[in-house]
């Protein structure tokens, strides 16, 4: 039976990324960038890439990467989702990194690996693995087509754009219109890309490419949505701990015990679910049922979890300088992304031959 428990050098790995986050992605900082004009954290992206060389970890060591597996992705995408990071790294690093590997484009996906590059695969963020996909018009060599709702295009340097001729292209962000769009996830925010007769190399078959990416991303983004519950369940845990009412702590009360601990049962499943996803993008065996109950179980759970910690905290969790909004709002967005919970059932249900009612 698989091992789905954290390896030493998994625990070693989480252990400093979330030193890196706790020193340099306080809640404080996050609020105050989705509030400007750059959301995103590019200082903390190059320390992440960079300086502990995470943009790589599923790109192969002869090709300019860490050579680990989805596991150690996993760990990653737990923390930066504990922080709600305003970094790429779910869209480039694995996205648009595993669209390259199923490509085998090594010198972009070198560039990806470095970190110094971003890709964003323009494949609208709600899609799930195997659903149809919008692509671009292909006419004498240029890309023309509007995509909408592309996640971190903002601050892609390369997008990976599926064409009708049914190849996908690496364009260069600065030979496309981005415009952003209203976005619930103010740490992850969204984007139309126009082409205009924009310049494209093709680096290979479009279908498997986004089939492989939205798989991977389907499956590890579980892991994020546990992070997001483990923080919403500690902090309001914490919380209740400290706050006292009739000169008590509130936690005491009976009703709220039960409700904590309904949430903790649920973030443990979540746990096995994500962990089960993970493990099996990594062996590349039987990924289809791990993935589809991982996505189908996470995001209710991620939405219940950031929702009870917005409401047992009170009057101070409705109010805007606490960073419980954010977590509530990447759980409602995470809760599409990917597929929702309802299309991997429907996916599920296939795969085992359960026929619907």
């Amino acid at each position: 039976m698989t091992d789905l428990l954290y390896s030493e050098e998994e625990e070693a790995l989480r252990a400093a990324v979330r030193d890196l986050l706790t020193d340099h992605c306080a809640p404080a900082d996050v609020l105050a960038r989705t509030e400007s004009d750059t959301p995103h954290d590019l200082a903390l992206w190059k320390l992440l890439a960079d300086g502990m060389g995470l943009a790589g970890l599923l790109v192969p060591e002869a090709q300019g990467g860490q050579g680990a597996s989805a596991r150690e992705a996993a760990v990653v995408l737990e923390e930066l989702g504990r922080a709600v990071a305003p970094v790429p790294y779910l869209t480039s690093a694995v996205v648009a990194t595993e669209a390259l590997l199923a490509c085998g484009d090594e010198e972009l996906l070198a560039r990806l690996a470095s970190g110094r590059t971003i890709g964003a695969l323009a494949v609208a963020l709600h899609t799930a693995p195997g659903a149809a996909v919008k692509a671009v018009r292909l006419e004498n060599g240029a890309l023309h087509g509007e995509l909408t709702g592309i996640a971190d295009a903002a601050v892609a340097d390369v997008l990976l754009v599926p064409a009708d001729d049914g190849g996908l292209y690496a364009v260069p962000a600065d030979a496309v219109t981005v415009t952003p769009q209203t976005s619930l996830d103010l740490t992850r925010p969204l984007a139309t890309v126009r082409l205009d007769g924009a310049p494209g190399r093709r680096v290979g078959d479009a279908e498997p490419a986004v089939r492989r990416a939205l798989g991977a991303a389907a499956g590890l983004l579980a892991s994020e949505q546990l992070g997001v519950a483990e923080w919403a369940l500690t902090e309001t845990v914490r919380y209740l701990k400290e706050r006292k009412q009739f000169n008590r702590q509130v936690g005491g009360f009976q009703a709220l015990k039960h409700r904590l601990a309904q949430l903790w049962l649920e973030t443990v499943n979540l746990r096995a679910a994500a962990r089960a996803a993970a493990d099996a993008l990594a062996s590349g065996e039987g990924t289809g049922i791990p993935v589809a109950v991982a996505q189908a179980y996470a995001a209710p759970v991620a939405v219940h979890a950031t929702e009870e910690a917005v409401q047992l905290h009170g009057g101070i969790g409705m109010t805007w300088e606490h960073p419980a909004h954010l977590y509530l709002k990447r759980a409602k967005a995470d809760s599409i992304a990917y597929g929702t919970a309802g299309a991997h059932r429907s996916a599920l249900a296939e795969l085992v031959d359960l026929q619907a009612p």
